[in-house]
């Protein structure tokens, strides 16, 4: 799938690898719409590329579809679906005090990063189905996982189930959507210079990021784009998620 003329949509454009990859999509002549919460930073960002801001929230099955149909109805038909958005707040299941962790706050990490993933997903393939064929394909989906998805860590329990979750629907989604011509994958990110990471200290990035065997030091949020772009770019991806991490595996803790 070319990017440059196609329409593409972010959610979590606002910020961290959703803006990296909107800039990338929007710099190769795609049409970008982000989806997000933050109104400011979103606003801010489409401005700064030439590109939408719609107020989504990827929870509410309703914000998604009168988005997606504010999108198709703007800029064209959506061929290019990144979705990004996603929250990561660390808790144990039992806290120093043997206190339960609350289940909303549980659930609430599942709502965005898994559910949000599949709305978003859904509300986008349904009308993905209905174009022609551009070539061989009429579409292509990226999800965001994580490494935590099959290396969590002590107090990642919610967040390495929401990411393996994303994880593992791929491949059934790509297997029913191969009849339709559209693709489905899922890129696992490692440790990445993310809003979650810049608010930390230089001396814990440091840390963490010589943890990472080769290149040792955080990921980029550029380099999360290269790659979602190269897979929307190559039509034999599919089905797969893709990690990219430096070769680390995450320790316990």
């Amino acid at each position: 799938m070319q990017i440059n003329g196609h329409t593409a949509i972010v959610t979590g454009g606002a910020s961290g690898l959703g803006e990296a990859t909107a800039r990338l999509l929007a710099a190769r002549g795609a049409k970008v719409a982000l989806f997000d919460m933050n109104a400011d930073e979103g606003d801010k960002v489409a401005a700064e590329i030439g590109a939408q801001f719609h107020k989504v929230d990827v929870t509410d099955e309703a914000s998604v579809k009168a988005g997606v149909d504010a999108v198709v109805s703007d800029l064209g038909p959506a061929r290019i679906l990144v979705n990004c958005a996603g929250i990561a707040p660390p808790a144990k299941v039992v806290d120093r005090e043997g206190n339960a962790q609350a289940l909303s706050k549980f659930a609430s990490i599942i709502n965005v990063n898994l559910i949000g993933s599949f709305n978003v997903l859904a509300q986008v393939s349904a009308h993905m189905q209905k174009l022609d064929l551009v070539g061989e394909e009429r579409g292509v989906i990226i999800n965001t996982a994580s490494v935590a998805a099959f290396e969590g860590q002590i107090g990642q329990a919610a967040y390495a189930a929401s990411k393996g979750g994303v994880a593992s629907m791929v491949l059934p989604i790509a297997r029913e959507f191969a009849r339709h011509a559209i693709r489905v994958n899922a890129i696992a990110p490692g440790l990445f210079l993310t809003p979650m990471l810049e608010g930390l200290p230089q001396e814990a990035q440091d840390s963490l990021g010589a943890q990472v065997p080769f290149p040792s030091r955080l990921g980029n949020p550029e380099e999360f784009a290269q790659l979602a772009a190269d897979v929307v770019a190559n039509p034999m991806i599919n089905g797969t998620t893709i990690r990219l991490d430096g070769a680390i595996r995450m320790a316990a803790k």
